[in-house]
């Protein structure tokens, strides 16, 4: 009779349905992974080391240490002008295998700018000064406007007493110094400016003279006049001709070559 109860006992069915509770796994599994992937991706330096120290503390083997992990370092916005208004001009990561020196100049460098537009912020504030930098140097460009009448090459009162601070910054530095007049694409016809050419090397002349007046060694500086071969914007608007007649004051990263000979 028991082999008979055993032989007519149906056999339970098999579950098809048991995948389910893998691919419900996976899909939280996966979840959590871009949860912490996007918390990665806003990088706040105190709740990554919480992260990664729970993670850490979580997956280490028995009887190890935990090892501290750093977050990565952020990237700085990079761009032709730096973020003028704010004077704010980032310091880059020291790189494995950098030359000590070039990081030193690097850095003299960036402190002698944040130095330049402290002492230029009644220009910084009214969008007259635009600072960019390349590997020629830091270049600071000052709206004409703000510095001289039409057509002429005496500087401002106002402005002079801006550029002097500037210059006072600058004498305590050796870098080289490259001042270059810009105009627009008038046509300027006087006794004292026959051309384009002679205004903008007058006015570049009138910025170096303030700069040596104010202590800057004369062999650092160099007054370069470039008419309107160098436009920045269209001289078929009234803004881009306001753009291009501006002055340029351009910091070189070293010192002047020995064997230059002072200004005149």
């Amino acid at each position: 009779m028991a082999r008979n109860r055993r032989n007519n006992h149906t056999e339970e069915h098999e579950n098809h349905e048991r995948w389910l509770v893998s691919y419900a796994d996976f899909i939280t599994l996966l979840f959590a992974f871009f949860v912490v992937m996007y918390a990665i991706s806003q990088v706040n330096e105190g709740k990554y080391r919480v992260l990664s120290d729970a993670l850490l503390q979580a997956f280490k083997p028995e009887g190890q240490e935990p090892r501290v992990m750093q977050p990565p370092p952020l990237k700085q916005p990079q761009g032709p002008h730096s973020g003028v208004p704010s004077g704010v001009i980032p310091s880059l990561p020291i790189k494995r295998g950098e030359d000590p020196q070039k990081r030193a100049r690097e850095e003299r460098m960036r402190n002698l700018a944040q130095e330049v537009l402290k002492a230029m912020q009644p220009l910084v504030r009214s969008g007259e000064v635009r600072v960019s930098e390349s590997a020629r140097g830091i270049a600071v460009e000052i709206n004409a406007s703000v510095l001289f009448e039409i057509a002429q090459a005496t500087l401002d009162p106002e402005s002079a007493r801006v550029l002097t601070a500037v210059a006072a910054v600058l004498a305590n530095a050796d870098n080289a110094i490259e001042v270059e007049g810009h105009t627009d694409d008038a046509p300027i016809h006087t006794p004292q400016f026959p051309s384009n050419w002679e205004l903008s090397g007058a006015r570049a002349s009138s910025v170096v003279r303030l700069f040596i007046d104010s202590g800057v060694a004369p062999n650092r500086l160099v007054a370069v006049g470039v008419s309107d071969t160098r436009p920045l914007d269209s001289n078929e608007t009234p803004d881009g001709r306001a753009r291009n007649r501006r002055v340029t004051v351009l910091i070189r990263p070293d010192p002047p070559e020995s064997g230059a000979e002072p200004n005149s």
